[in-house]
């Protein structure tokens, strides 16, 4: 009696101890913490916006709605429209290269 008792003892020990010292994973859930769209400039007539899906959509009906004003460059005007209509959709700035903005947004979990 006293040695079953004592197996059992040392058997539920020994199953703790695997169930507690096993490594778990950090963190739960999906790596992708973010989603990046980037827009294109190619002039106001073929600028696009790259969505993190893949689809792109050209931006020609938001930038013809507002009018450019005399002196300013085209580029950095349409540029700037361009990000706030994104922006509208949840988006941050994230980084830009001569041609292109980059924004980013949080991924729902």
């Amino acid at each position: 009696m006293k040695k079953t008792t004592l197996l059992l003892i040392a058997a539920i020990v020994a199953c703790w101890g695997v169930y507690h010292f096993t490594a778990k994973a950090a963190e739960g859930g999906g790596f992708q913490t973010y989603e990046f769209a980037t827009i294109r400039w190619a002039g106001r007539e073929n600028t696009r916006l790259v969505r993190p899906n893949g689809k792109v959509e050209v931006l020609r009906s938001v930038l013809n709605r507002v009018q450019h004003p005399d002196g300013m460059d085209e580029r950095a005007f349409y540029m700037n429209v361009a990000m706030n209509a994104v922006a509208t959709e949840g988006y941050d700035f994230a980084g830009m290269t001569q041609e292109e903005i980059v924004m980013k947004r949080p991924v729902a979990k």
